[in-house]
């Protein structure tokens, strides 16, 4: 018997914190859990095999595999198409995901490329001004689920003959006009951490359309108990990096009703519209002209050019004095200690550092309340008036 869909209370009724993410599950979905709780089976076994059936049929791909992380998921793709040391693969640094860490884990050289200033997604242009005898591949991200200029870069790609992988790690049901996010890449990769719409604690997910490639990642993903006896099997060493049924079930479960997570966390993000449309001194989530839907991984909204970092920090402490849950949506991949090591320094990708440091991610799930969202946009007004009042929008 199925179980009725109820809501689970949410995390922030006692706390008295207003959270930035707080997973919007059902009874269905706890029941899906305790069910594979009470089976024999708790790593991989039916619920994976039933879930990559599904997420291939949501997305349109014909394969899908399972995996432990979105960022697990692209480093066995890089895998999967032979890249490593000596290849240079070419993505952005700007996003909540740092899926980005896997080109590093697998050798080869991250060259990053600047973002368009509205989108926050990669610019096939500033990809253009990248490449080199050594570039093997192009990774876009849908940065914080704003579609990339997929059919641009699928053109840069296709000249060159470069792999081009989709990070889809904050999109799940994004439309461009050319198609679902997910559908563009050689492969595409999907993250079921939070705070996204299908909300595991872990997981992930990759997709593709080309049989090799799948099973190349299935032979990194992991070797099943019941493959012990065989040798031809590790021609591939693996890396155990599978998913287990309890994961699955809870993916699985949520996805089955995707269409409603989906439409509860736009009805959110409404609200805020609503209240950001009298706030002078920032710039609002951007839509592009060529997307026809985007479902947000959090809401990012960006502070004016005048504010500094420091006062985009000092915003984001008087915030969270008032119990609000607010971070800097992202840290540029660039900047961070592993690849400043690389050579990479401040002012080298001019857009990118410019948005992050002015970016907040505002609490943004389908358990907040109107007044909770009308209070958060209200306490940003007070400290942006009090750090910086009349800044420029742009």
């Amino acid at each position: 018997m199925t179980a009725p869909l109820t809501l689970v209370p949410p995390a922030d009724s006692s706390t008295g914190w207003i959270l930035q993410s707080d997973p919007d599950l059902s009874e269905a979905d706890l029941a899906a859990v305790d069910a594979v709780l009470r089976g024999a089976t708790l790593g991989a076994g039916a619920q994976v095999e039933q879930l990559e059936a599904a997420f291939a049929a949501y997305t349109g791909r014909t394969y899908a595999i399972a995996v432990a992380s979105g960022t697990m998921g692209l480093l066995l793709t890089l895998y999967g198409l032979g890249i490593g040391p000596g290849d240079e693969v070419i993505l952005p640094a700007y996003g909540h995901r740092e899926t980005g860490h896997a080109v590093a884990l697998c050798g080869a050289t991250p060259v990053f490329a600047d973002i368009d200033y509205w989108a926050g997604t990669i610019a096939p242009d500033k990809v253009a001004e990248k490449l080199t005898s050594a570039t093997r591949a192009i990774i876009g991200g849908n940065a914080n689920g704003h579609p990339a200029a997929w059919p641009e870069l699928r053109a840069l790609a296709n000249t060159h003959g470069l792999h081009l992988i989709e990070d889809s790690t904050e999109a799940i049901g994004s439309r461009h006009k050319a198609g679902m996010v997910g559908s563009f890449g050689d492969a595409a990769v999907f993250d079921f951490a939070q705070p996204g719409a299908i909300a595991c604690g872990e997981g992930g997910i990759v997709v593709t359309d080309d049989i090799d490639l799948a099973m190349a990642i299935r032979r990194r993903r992991s070797r099943r108990p019941e493959d012990r006896h065989s040798l031809s099997l590790t021609t591939d060493t693996p890396f155990q990096a599978g998913m287990s049924d309890i994961i699955a079930a809870l993916a699985l479960s949520q996805l089955r009703r995707i269409d409603l997570l989906l439409e509860r966390r736009r009805g959110i993000q409404a609200l805020y519209d609503h209240f950001i449309q009298s706030f002078e001194g920032i710039k609002p989530p951007y839509v592009a002209p060529d997307v026809t839907e985007v479902h947000w991984s959090l809401y990012v909204v960006h502070l004016g050019t005048r504010f500094t970092r420091s006062g985009r920090d000092q915003i984001i402490e008087d915030l969270r004095t008032e119990e609000i849950d607010v971070t800097a949506y992202c840290a540029p991949l660039h900047l961070q200690d592993y690849y400043r090591r690389l050579g990479w320094k401040k002012k080298d990708i001019f857009v990118t550092e410019k948005l992050a440091d002015r970016a907040v991610a505002l609490p943004f799930h389908a358990h907040l309340r109107e007044e909770q969202i009308a209070f958060a946009v209200a306490r940003m007004k007070e400290s942006s008036i009090n750090i910086g009042a009349g800044t420029p929008i742009y």
